[in-house]
């Protein structure tokens, strides 16, 4: 089910499974979609990784993500574009911002709680209903739902062993960290950069981490380096020097060597492996 708004709103509400997952390949600009996996299990290749989720693991994907290959028995899509909620925006509603979306630490999946399981259904059958409605409130109820369910799956996430032994202003350091490594990464490869930005001590945010994950955070800068260098020698024609750049590397050999330390053979090694 698709609603349409007049200011280009976009939501889509669907079921998936293995005669018609094509449809959750291609989203378009400003396209965020959630994948609900409702089967027995889902296998999912996104950029060149594989994934694998169990029944009620919910997969977070945005416009930048590339789906190569999806084996799903069942699932839930709902995708919707920034028209329809911008979750930059609206970050203090829903507390989705380098959490579900936008973040550098990986394609989050989260696994929803046994509280959450009956909450997400009723949601997803409220949101059904309000798709055939046709009043001026509509929207309204259909965004409603929609920061429901983004809720729902925030909650679910912090709830997690990594993010119950912070507090909450911690939490939100770690949030924040991420979505400026998101859209930074490719200007800025040093700690402080970031530090700075959060009016914190790269020492201090590097004890963060250290409380919150195995990775410190200048991994979390270097893997999502190689997240977006892996998807453009992947996917396009661009020359290793052109990709070097636009990742910030006026050396060539500086890059070649900081991804051969990461991936274990060269930029064009790679290029020639995945061919």
């Amino acid at each position: 089910m698709v609603y349409k708004g007049t200011s280009y709103e976009f939501l889509l509400l669907t079921e998936i499974n293995a005669e018609n997952k094509k449809l959750a390949f291609g989203a378009k600009d400003t396209e965020l979609t959630l994948l609900w996996n409702t089967g027995s299990e889902m296998n999912i290749s996104v950029d060149k990784v594989k994934y694998r989720l169990a029944q009620n693991e919910i997969i977070f994907l945005t416009e930048f993500h590339q789906i190569d290959y999806l084996e799903v028995e069942s699932a839930r899509m709902l995708r919707f574009n920034q028209n329809f909620f911008c979750i930059i925006n609206n970050d203090n509603e829903v507390g989705s911002k380098g959490l579900l979306f936008y973040g550098a630490m990986g394609i989050p999946i989260v696994p929803l709680s046994e509280n959450h399981i009956q909450s997400m259904e009723t949601t997803w059958d409220i949101l059904l209903s309000e798709m055939d409605a046709k009043d001026n409130l509509q929207i309204d109820m259909l965004q409603s739902m929609l920061k429901r369910v983004l809720i729902l799956c925030a909650r679910s996430l912090m709830a997690t062993a990594n993010y119950v032994k912070l507090e909450n202003s911690q939490a939100d350091i770690i949030r924040e960290f991420n979505y400026l490594v998101e859209g930074h990464f490719a200007k800025h490869h040093d700690v402080a950069f970031y530090a700075s930005k959060l009016n914190k001590s790269p020492k201090t945010l590097s004890n963060l981490f250290a409380v919150f994950s195995e990775r410190p955070p200048l991994s979390i800068i270097h893997d999502r380096i190689m997240i977006h260098a892996r998807k453009q020698i992947a996917y396009t024609q661009l020359s290793i020097k052109e990709i070097a750049y636009d990742l910030g590397y006026e050396d060539l050999q500086t890059f070649s060597r900081f991804f051969k330390n990461k991936e274990g053979i060269s930029p064009v090694q790679f290029r020639e492996k995945i061919s």
